[in-house]
């Protein structure tokens, strides 16, 4: 058997990766993350020349866009909602309040779509004209599950001050807790919904996973994006991430569900 080769060449002290045996290597989220490659920070991919088109139309455009659209109320209202224009949902409602309640073709409705959005003020307007909080798409998605996808929390308070149901499932049994966990900013959705008396973090999706399951699975995603830059060995980042994982999961309790979410989404948080 060929002997392992030993490196006796001095260690850069400025560029080392040398850790100590405690050192938790979550740390690297905040010690090491300029290593992190370009456009590895977002585990979700959008459209950002479209964002950018969006964020430069003028009054204007958005006057032009509501008048195309005035002869049929229900698809103005499904975009004003989710292009947050209150003014014009306030106006809309005022004629037909009948209408808060409509769909598009994937049966999102007006509620959904300030949900996803993040439009806090136009949620409130439209459950104060009798918006359904249990309303759901195609896919058996509830307002609630649109909030919690991207972390819009004061929108999910809000609904779930409203009854909406925390542990509501999807087609594909996801809970809003479920897709929190798949997204690394959602540090605040996360919180609010694990410190709800009525969660159930135990719940499963189709494929038999947990939010914690996702959580993991997300940990070791991001993670993994410093491998190539950082020298670390893939096997033993998966090893200690998988250790404290399953110390957490071994005391079965809500309270360290909610210390792993916080490490894996603020690394500042250990313990």
């Amino acid at each position: 058997m060929e002997k392992e080769k030993v490196n006796h060449e001095k260690p850069d002290p400025e560029n080392s990766l040398d850790f100590s045996e405690h050192f938790n290597q979550l740390e690297l989220l905040e010690t090491h993350g300029h290593l992190i490659p370009t456009g590895t920070q977002s585990l979700w991919v959008g459209n950002s020349d479209e964002d950018e088109e969006q964020d430069e139309e003028t009054e204007e455009w958005y006057q032009l866009q509501e008048k195309k659209m005035e002869k049929d109320p229900s698809k103005l209202l499904l975009w004003a909602a989710e292009k947050n224009r209150l003014t014009t949902v306030r106006r809309l409602l005022s004629e037909r309040a009948s209408h808060v309640n409509t769909q598009d073709e994937d049966k999102y409705t007006p509620l959904h779509r300030a949900a996803y959005s993040g439009h806090l003020d136009v949620v409130r307007e439209l459950i104060a004209h009798g918006a359904d909080v249990h309303a759901v798409t195609v896919d058996g998605w509830t307002p609630l599950h649109s909030a919690c996808k991207w972390n819009n929390a004061r929108v999910a308070s809000f609904l779930l001050q409203h009854d909406a149901d925390i542990n509501a499932q999807t087609k594909g049994l996801l809970t809003p807790l479920h897709l929190a966990a798949g997204n690394g900013d959602s540090k605040d959705t996360l919180e609010l919904l694990l410190m709800n008396r009525y969660i159930k973090p135990g719940l499963k999706n189709s494929l038999e996973e947990t939010a914690l399951d996702i959580a993991r699975r997300t940990v070791l995603h991001g993670l993994r994006a410093f491998v190539p830059q950082s020298g670390i060995q893939p096997t033993l980042l998966t090893l200690e991430v998988h250790s404290l994982t399953n110390q957490w999961t071994a005391r079965k309790s809500q309270q360290s569900d909610l210390i792993l979410f916080l490490v894996f989404s603020d690394s500042s948080v250990h313990r």
